[in-house]
C-alpha cells in the first residue's frame, strides 16, 4: 500500500463513522468532518461532557488519538506526573462510544497494520530476507533449578 492510499483509507474510515449516506457525502471528506462535529455539538447541548483518561501504549497511538481530538475541536490534556502515554479529555459519554472510540480504533488499525507492512519489507530488503518469528524452545531455562 502506497502512501496516499493510506490516506484515503483514513479518510474513508472518517466519512463511515460520519454516516455518510450518498455517494456526494461518501467522497467529502470534509462534510464527513462536519458532520460529526455537528454530532458532537448537539450532545453536548442535551449530555455534560466528563472527564476521560485514555492510556495508549505507545507514541504511535498517541499521536493518532490526539490528531483525532483536536480534529473535533476537543482539547487533549494531561497532568503533572501522568504518564506519557496518557490523555484527558472532557467529552460526552456517547460522543466516546458511539463516534470517537470506534473509529480511532479502526484508524489505529488500519495505520498500525500499514506499518507492520512498512517495518517488514524493510527489514527484508535492508537486513535480512527471514522475517519470522524466533524459535520457541520448550523445557526449562539454562541456569535454571
Amino acid at each position: 500500500m502506497q502512501e496516499q492510499d493510506l490516506i484515503e483509507k483514513l479518510r474513508k474510515i472518517e466519512r463511515l463513522h460520519a454516516g455518510a449516506t450518498t455517494p456526494g457525502e461518501r467522497e467529502a471528506a470534509a462534510d464527513a468532518i462536519a458532520r460529526i462535529k455537528r454530532r458532537l455539538t448537539e450532545v453536548e447541548r442535551t449530555e455534560k461532557p466528563i472527564e476521560y483518561r485514555f492510556k495508549l501504549n505507545d507514541d504511535w497511538s498517541k499521536k493518532l488519538f490526539i490528531a483525532l481530538l483536536r480534529r473535533y475541536g476537543l482539547k487533549p490534556y494531561r497532568y503533572a506526573r501522568q504518564r506519557r502515554t496518557t490523555v484527558m479529555v472532557r467529552v460526552p459519554r456517547s460522543f466516546v462510544n458511539e463516534t470517537l472510540w470506534p473509529q480511532y480504533l479502526d484508524l489505529s488499525t488500519t495505520l498500525r497494520n500499514y506499518l507492520e507492512d512498512i517495518t517488514n519489507r524493510v527489514i527484508a530488503e535492508g537486513v535480512h530476507g527471514d522475517t519470522t518469528e524466533e524459535d520457541i524452545i520448550t523445557g526449562d531455562l539454562p541456569g535454571s533449578p
